[in-house]
C-alpha cells in the first residue's frame, strides 16, 4: 500500500493557521504535520494540540527553540548593531530563518514532500521563510495558499473560519484581533486602525510595556555583563540566553522602554506601518555599543557601522543564509574577543542612561584623555596632524 504524502505546516494554533490547516486538508491529498517551534511567544502548548486534534492532526511537533533563538540568531545581530531604517530591531525578521531551518528538518525527519506557511501575500515574511525552505530543502515543495486560495481579505478568512467552525478569538475590546506576531525578542502589531498612519495607536494594543507616563517613579538599575561580544550576566547573575533576555524583557517593560511606532519599506515595495515592542533588545543594544566604546579601537567601530546598514536591510528581506551576510557577519565579529566588560543602566520612564562602563581593556586611555598634565601624550603630534589634513583639503 502506498504511503500517504505529507505536509509540514508551520502552525501556531491560532486564526490564520488554523484556516490554512483545513484549508490544506481540502484541497491536498496529504497527510499535515502541525509544527511549532517554540522561540518565546505567548504560547499555550493544550490550545495548540486541541485545536489540531479537532481537524484530525496525528503530529504535533512543538519545538523548544529559545537558547538556540537567543544565542545563534538575537545575539549575532545585536553584535551587528542592526537596526532597519533607523528604528527597526528586526524582531520578527531575524525569527524566520530559525524556523524555516527547523521546518525543514522535520520535513526531512518525516519524508514530507512539501512544507506550508502562514504568511500572507503582501508581506516580508513569504520571503523570509521561503529563503530559508531553499536554503536548507531546494528540493521540498512550498505551498504559500496566501498566494494561491480565493480568500483574498481578513473579511473572507473570518466568514471561512465560521462556516468550517474555527473559533475566531478577539482583541481587548471584543472586537477581531489585530495582526500579531511575537517572540522573545519581540512583538509586532498591525492592521485594523494601525494602517492609517495617523491615526495614534491605542494603549490597550502594547503587550510587554508599560507606558512611560505609568512606569514607576523610582528609577530601575541594571548591570550587563559581556564577554566575547555576548551578554552572560545580569547583577552579576550568569544566566542562559533565553532567561537573559527574558529578565531584560521584564525589566525594561515595565520602566516603559523599547516602543517603536514606524511606517517602514517592505522588501516588496509597499510601505507599511507597525507598532514595535522590543523591551530587552532595546537595552541590549544600547549595552552593547557602550561596552564596544571602551573596548574597540575607532578604525573597527567605524568599520562596523559602515555594513550596518547593509547588513540589516540583509535580515529585513529573509537574507540571512546568504553569502554576503555571513562575509559581513565575518567583519561584525572580527575582534568581538576584545568586548568584555559592564555596562551600567539606569532605566526610568522610557529612558535609559549609562551610569558607568567598566572593563579590563586598554582601549581607553585616562592618561591620555586627562586635562591635567602628563607625557603620555604628544603634542606636537597634533600640530602635524592638522597639516596633513589641510593638504588632504585640496586633494
Amino acid at each position: 500500500m502506498k504511503s500517504k504524502k505529507r505536509i509540514v505546516l508551520a502552525y501556531s494554533g491560532g486564526l490564520d493557521t488554523s484556516i490554512i490547516l483545513k484549508w490544506l486538508q481540502e484541497n491536498y491529498k496529504a497527510e499535515i504535520i502541525c509544527y511549532t517551534a517554540d522561540i518565546g511567544q505567548e504560547i499555550d502548548k493544550k490550545k495548540i494540540i486541541y485545536n489540531a486534534k479537532k481537524f484530525g492532526v496525528k503530529k504535533i511537533i512543538i519545538k523548544d527553540l529559545k537558547d538556540i533563538f537567543v544565542k545563534d540568531y538575537v545575539f549575532p545581530m545585536i553584535r551587528g548593531h542592526a537596526i532597519y531604517e533607523g528604528v527597526y530591531l528586526l524582531g520578527t525578521s531575524i525569527a524566520r530563518p530559525l524556523i524555516a531551518k527547523d521546518q525543514i528538518r522535520m520535513a526531512k525527519k518525516f519524508k514530507a514532500y512539501a512544507v506550508s506557511h502562514g504568511a500572507t501575500g503582501k508581506g516580508n515574511d513569504q520571503v523570509r521563510f521561503e529563503l530559508g525552505y531553499h536554503f536548507f530543502g531546494p528540493k521540498v515543495k512550498i505551498i504559500a495558499p496566501w498566494r494561491i486560495w480565493k480568500l483574498k481579505s481578513r473579511t473572507d478568512l473570518i466568514n471561512y473560519a465560521k462556516k468550517n467552525g474555527i473559533p475566531i478569538p478577539k482583541d481587548k475590546k471584543g472586537a477581531p484581533p489585530f495582526s500579531v506576531d511575537d517572540n522573545l525578542f519581540h512583538t509586532s502589531t498591525e492592521g485594523k486602525i494601525l494602517e492609517n498612519p495617523k491615526n495614534s495607536a491605542p494603549e490597550f494594543i502594547f503587550q510587554r510595556t508599560v507606558s512611560p507616563e505609568k512606569a514607576p517613579n523610582k528609577a530601575t538599575l541594571v548591570s550587563i555583563y559581556f564577554k566575547n561580544g555576548d551578554p552572560i550576566a545580569i547583577n552579576k547573575k550568569k544566566l542562559s540566553p533565553a532567561k537573559l533576555l527574558e529578565k531584560l524583557n521584564y525589566l525594561a517593560g515595565k520602566n516603559g522602554i523599547g516602543r517603536v511606532d514606524l511606517v517602514e519599506n517592505r522588501f516588496l515595495g509597499i510601505k507599511s506601518r507597525g507598532v514595535y515592542e522590543t523591551p530587552g533588545g532595546t537595552l541590549l543594544m544600547y549595552a552593547h555599543r557602550a561596552i564596544e566604546s571602551v573596548t574597540l579601537d575607532k578604525n573597527t567601530m567605524h568599520k562596523k557601522d559602515s555594513v550596518m546598514v547593509r547588513y540589516a536591510e540583509l535580515i529585513y528581506n529573509g537574507y540571512w543564509y546568504s553569502k554576503e551576510r555571513f562575509k559581513l557577519q565575518k567583519i561584525i565579529d572580527l575582534k568581538r574577543n576584545k568586548v568584555e566588560g559592564t555596562i551600567k543602566l539606569k532605566l526610568y520612564k522610557g529612558n535609559i542612561t549609562i551610569q558607568s562602563r567598566e572593563t579590563n581593556s586598554n582601549a581607553y586611555s585616562m592618561k591620555k584623555v586627562s586635562f591635567e598634565e602628563n607625557k603620555s601624550f604628544d603634542k606636537s603630534y597634533v600640530e602635524r596632524f592638522i597639516n596633513f589634513h589641510k593638504k588632504m583639503l585640496k586633494s
